[in-house]
């Protein structure tokens, strides 16, 4: 099952680097949740890290918010397509 397979990543948030380890299948769904918000994977990493109520595991913090949003059915919306730069 390569979905299943588990990687490390490193990202910035708020100019302090730091590592997550996740499923292919949630770093996957993580990028789709920042695409349809418009934001960078790395400002929507921020913002699940500043709304942990009692700060932890970022990795868990970060299924637990892919998770509430696939519920909530975002994961059935379409991503916003990359607009082409030619006219």
């Amino acid at each position: 099952m390569s979905d299943a397979r588990i990687r490390k990543q490193s990202v910035n948030i708020r100019g302090h680097r730091t590592s997550i380890t996740l499923e292919d299948t949630f770093m996957n769904a993580l990028r789709t949740m920042a695409a349809q918000r418009h934001l960078s994977v790395a400002a929507l990493i921020a913002e699940i890290d500043g709304n942990q109520s009692t700060p932890g595991n970022l990795s868990s913090a970060i299924r637990v918010a892919v998770l509430e949003w696939a519920i909530e059915g975002g994961a059935n919306r379409p991503s916003p397509q990359k607009q082409s730069d030619e006219t």
